[in-house]
């Protein structure tokens, strides 16, 4: 992928409105979209370079507007590698982020609780994550311009952004989990095999998005706060099936309580 595709998309969307942070919507997490004063809508397919979603749930468009006195850039539905995207066209949007100079990232998906307390339609803050899929964005030629060859993954979630979500929780009283996130590759949903093994390894819910993405704006430098709708909950012992039409369900039952802690961190 030629990186200036990313640049030829930047300054479009610069030529159309500026941002100071972008925030990825997940499946069923839209009502993010009415904390927002949106200014413009752009569709995808009018970004030179960007992928299309096939995913039912996402309208596939780039909103800007503002939140409080921030600008924002809020992609309403995001793109999968189930989708036969490859990790470097997953994470097309963050290296145009990045070119558009924004500096902070919010990222919602929904995911599968893997510990009792995760219950269908919780919130977990994202402290980490395990790459389960065997994949990267960052393979290929490095973008110097954006990121060194091996950028460190200590800290690929704002240790900064977490306290404020935490902070805001607390004197909210919203009950907001945390734990570990896990990124299979999709589509099929995990056996009760792997939900064991998941377990194992220290992750407390799993899901389809998020990691390529977070591990390329770790490369760009950027801040990142993610925050899981739990869908379903995944008992190995007493497995039960996940219908789209339920995931969709528990994650807009989740999404306010992530629109808000998105909100209060944002305005502060």
């Amino acid at each position: 992928m030629n990186p200036s595709q990313e640049r030829l998309a930047a300054d479009h969307l610069l030529s159309i409105a500026r941002a100071d942070i972008a925030v990825i919507l997940g499946t069923g997490l839209g009502v993010m979209e009415e904390s927002i004063a949106v200014e413009r809508a752009v569709p995808y397919a009018d970004i030179h370079g960007f992928p299309v979603s096939s995913v039912k749930s996402h309208s596939g468009r780039l909103l800007f507007g503002t939140l409080g006195n921030a600008r924002v850039a809020v992609m309403s539905g995001r793109f999968h590698l189930y989708e036969g995207y490859s990790p470097r066209e997953v994470t097309f949007p963050i290296r145009v982020f990045a070119y558009m100079g924004i500096r902070r990232l919010f990222i919602s998906n929904a995911a599968g609780g893997l510990r009792p307390d995760l219950v269908p339609g919780s919130a977990m803050l994202i402290t980490d994550h395990i790459n389960f899929t065997a994949q990267s964005p960052l393979t290929g030629p490095n973008i110097e311009e954006l990121g060194p060859r091996f950028p460190d993954m200590t800290r690929p979630y704002s240790p900064a952004l977490i306290a404020e979500a935490r902070s805001f929780a607390r004197d909210s009283g919203i009950d907001l989990k945390e734990g570990v996130y896990v990124q299979v590759p999709g589509p099929s949903m995990e056996t009760a095999a792997e939900t064991r093994m998941l377990r194992m390894l220290g992750a407390d819910a799993v899901g389809m998005s998020t990691v390529m993405e977070v591990i390329q704006a770790a490369h760009c430098g950027m801040e990142v706060l993610a925050i899981s709708a739990v869908t379903n909950n995944n008992d190995p012992d007493r497995y039960t099936p996940a219908p789209l039409e339920h995931v969709i369900a528990m994650a807009e039952k989740a999404g306010p309580t992530i629109a808000r802690v998105f909100a209060g961190v944002i305005k502060g």
